[in-house]
């Protein structure tokens, strides 16, 4: 007879995503995980398999949970361009809040940490960066259609400006205590939109 679990894998899951967000994976040891979860050893393996399969579960549920607001944000009907400046000025502001900035962004954490390395990792990373890429080249599309942006403005590489450009302030923003450096990167990358 199989034995029940004794703990929520859900809550578990998110109890591991916020330790790997705040620490990373390779600061965080399975004896932390143990810890932090309250699970057994064998009881967090038997359903999660390895560290590594529990941090991409983990990196999955946080870009399950992240992604979907920005496509709403970009996808409303309207004007696509304060859309688009919203997202950046919200990114900006989140980078440089005290109480955020910290934990950066788990997938910029990721790219950073473990892409270069790990081709599992990787793949989440690029398909991360290619859903965001993607609805901020529909939205400025839209955008140009629209008459609000430029006809001689390319937005596949404005996207791909802005994806950058979103990605770097996670990273700066996580090491820099000036909020300005931020902020005024992101006004100047906006100013391009004009």
């Amino acid at each position: 007879m199989a034995r029940t679990k004794e703990f929520d894998p859900e809550a578990a899951l998110q109890a591991a995503l916020e330790l790997f967000w705040r620490r990373g994976y390779e600061a965080t040891s399975m004896s932390d995980l143990v810890a932090h979860l309250g699970i057994g050893r064998a009881s967090l393996y038997a359903t999660f398999g390895s560290k590594h399969e529990l941090y991409l579960r983990a990196l999955e549920r946080y870009d399950r949970a992240g992604l979907p607001p920005i496509v709403r944000e970009l996808s409303q009907p309207g004007p696509a361009l304060p859309a688009v400046r919203a997202v950046v000025r919200r990114y900006a502001t989140e980078a440089a809040d005290e109480r955020l900035r910290r934990k950066g962004c788990m997938v910029t954490n990721a790219a950073a940490e473990l892409a270069p390395h790990d081709p599992a990792a990787e793949r989440h990373v690029e398909r991360n960066w290619d859903q965001l890429e993607t609805v901020l080249h529909s939205a400025l599309v839209r955008a140009q259609a629209q008459g609000e942006l430029p006809a001689e403005r390319d937005p596949l590489t404005l996207a791909r400006m802005l994806l950058v450009l979103l990605q770097g302030l996670r990273v700066v923003g996580k090491a820099s205590a000036d909020p300005a450096r931020v902020r005024d990167a992101a006004e100047q990358a906006l100013a391009l939109l004009d």
